[in-house]
């Protein structure tokens, strides 16, 4: 289910080997089905961050819904995400989630560096990768 080029399958056996979305940083993640709650894991060198697993579907029917290619907004917890952006979402009150998607505080933000790019290898998203102001839109959306 994943698309061609990105190494792994997503289990904590054989995490998938991703890069952010400007290409400048290569981590693993994967599901961790049994954890409780469920967790989509990202590890980035040393750095373990752990995010919802349901923030994969709810970022895509967001996107669905959004329509349109919608700016990452990457951004560290302790800084404000830029508006409309996936980041904001991500952080939002008034996503499915009801608040942030991280688990722990201090860990919790650049949630657009590396979730976008999971859905990407599940082929739910297209993410462009320029070295900034990178945007996703939900795969399969018309340009016309």
């Amino acid at each position: 289910m994943s698309n061609a080029g990105v190494e792994g399958t997503g289990t904590p056996d054989d995490p998938w080997v991703l890069t952010t979305p400007p290409g400048k940083s290569e981590y693993e993640a994967y599901r961790d089905d049994g954890a409780e709650p469920a967790a989509l894991v990202v590890q980035v060198g040393a750095t373990e961050l752990r995010y919802h697993l349901r923030c994969i579907d709810d970022l895509h029917q967001m996107l669905l819904e959004h329509g349109d290619w919608m700016l990452l907004g990457n951004a560290d917890e302790q800084k404000p995400a830029k508006p409309d952006t996936v980041e904001a979402w991500g952080r939002s009150n008034d996503n499915p989630h009801g608040g942030w998607y991280g688990f722990k505080k201090g860990l919790r933000g650049r949630f657009a560096n590396y979730v976008p790019p999971v859905l990407e290898a599940l082929g739910m998203a297209e993410v462009e990768h320029n070295a900034r102001n990178n945007r996703m839109r939900a795969a399969g959306i018309d340009d016309s």
